[in-house]
């Protein structure tokens, strides 16, 4: 596996899109002791061996430097005179004092972030020292330089990453886990060789590493998670599986068809980590529909519980109540079967009243456009009164106006004028006789 390798979806061809690598920053951070206090004249001379020590008060305390502490003091240099301070450190790496050599391993990450030549090929040599102190300073060398300088410590580290000794095993590892933060790529490229070693301690060292590049490591990551998902050792693809999760947030349909391949892994721990990606993964997928459909009927029970629980997350009220209606023919388990009857009770037709008065959505509100159009036809909405339409009110209030004035013209008055007749003493209802005969005449 290169850099320049690309993922392409095999329907189209066309390159996947992936989350562009974001690299930090790693500085190194000058180192602080009594030698800098050290004279500027002073140092060159004092690294060089030219002279046997020098004075200084650092502290408030007087301090006598030897090489060793003038080799340190090779990091106050900038500029031109970086060339010198180059030279005094190659010199310093020749010399017999143990602490003359490891002191120079202590200034090379600080010169070399100004000039590198020649440095890390000392580094490699000298984690072969004859002494313990020499190899252990190379060793932290080591691990301080490789977030910086991937390229020059390549080799270095993909041999110390084999190493038989623990503290050189553990620096370069440390090393390798710095170098995620700022070049991870690289770290895929360390992976990929190591996961094709016959031990598999290294397998499951590169394995772990995969979770903390598979952020910004890019698609690459993805092969090697599948590589490690069919490796022969259980733990490695225990530890490949653990990353699904994190994938599927990022990847779901990547992440789905590894979820499908762990969930038929011999191991129940591998199978658990599949059905976790699987309650990460997007539920819109198609495929992981059916995953959790087939898995709900799975002869694992582990895998046959959790997809149960992935259940009313994927569909309706209807099509939820017929599937667990189906599974608990067949279920066994009474925790999985107390689920399932959960899914079949309709409160709305089996509940108590109040459950069923809870299942009542209150009707929509009605527009108050609506509302008048539907009052001015006379249709009333909902059981409040219609709200009386203006215009029939100011009618019937001109109406009954009208009618008080004609009913006011109408009635008579306080003083009623008394006729004659009245004042006489004659009776209305008085009638003349008429004769019965005419003779009455005569």
């Amino acid at each position: 596996m290169t850099r320049e390798y690309i993922a392409r979806d095999p329907r189209t061809g066309l390159p996947l899109s992936v989350a562009k690598t974001t690299r930090v920053d790693k500085t190194i951070v000058s180192q602080t002791g009594p030698w800098v206090s050290i004279p500027d004249g002073s140092i060159l001379p004092l690294a060089r061996g030219e002279i046997d020590q020098v004075e200084s008060r650092y502290l408030d305390r007087n301090h006598t430097h030897g090489r060793a502490a003038g080799v340190r003091a090779l990091g106050r240099f900038k500029g031109r005179s970086i060339h010198d301070a180059h030279s005094a450190l190659m010199l310093a790496f020749e010399s017999d004092q143990v602490d003359v050599r490891v002191a120079a391993l202590d200034v090379l990450p600080e010169i070399a972030v100004r000039k590198s030549d020649e440095l890390f090929d000392w580094l490699s040599v000298l984690l072969d020292d004859n002494s313990a102190e020499v190899r252990t300073a190379a060793s932290q060398c080591l691990t301080l330089t490789a977030p910086v300088f991937p390229s020059a410590v390549e080799t270095i580290l993909g041999n110390e990453l084999r190493s038989s000794q623990p503290e050189r095993f553990a620096a370069a590892w440390a090393g390798l886990h710095a170098l995620g933060e700022t070049w991870p790529e690289v770290v895929v490229n360390h992976v990929d060789t190591l996961l094709l070693e016959e031990d598999p301690k290294l397998r499951r060292k590169a394995a772990g590493l995969l979770r903390r590049v598979i952020q910004r490591g890019g698609s690459p990551v993805w092969d090697l998670i599948s590589w490690s998902l069919n490796d022969i050792d259980v733990e490695v693809r225990r530890i490949a599986a653990r990353t699904l999760p994190s994938l599927a947030k990022r990847e779901s349909r990547i992440a789905t068809v590894f979820a499908e391949r762990a969930m038929v892994d011999l191991d129940a721990k591998v199978r658990l980590s599949g059905i976790k990606a699987l309650q990460s993964v997007d539920t819109d997928h198609g495929r992981a529909r059916e995953l959790v459909v087939k898995g709900s009927s799975s002869k694992d029970l582990q895998i046959r519980k959790a997809c149960v629980d992935l259940l009313p997350r994927l569909f309706g009220e209807e099509v939820l109540r017929t599937m667990a209606m189906d599974l608990l023919k067949t279920e066994t388990d009474a925790s999985i079967i107390a689920s399932l009857k959960e899914m079949v009770f309709d409160a709305s037709i089996e509940g108590t009243e109040a459950q069923k008065n809870a299942q009542l959505a209150p009707a929509p509100a009605v527009p108050a456009i609506d509302r008048e159009i539907a009052e001015a036809h006379g249709v009333q909405i909902g059981l409040d009164p219609m709200r009386p339409d203006a215009e029939a009110v100011e009618k019937a209030a001109k109406e009954k106006a009208a009618a008080e004035a004609t009913a006011a013209q109408q009635a008579p008055g306080a003083y009623r004028a008394v006729s004659q007749d009245e004042m006489m003493g004659y009776d209305e209802e008085f009638v003349d006789e008429e004769p019965e005969t005419d003779d009455e005449y005569f």
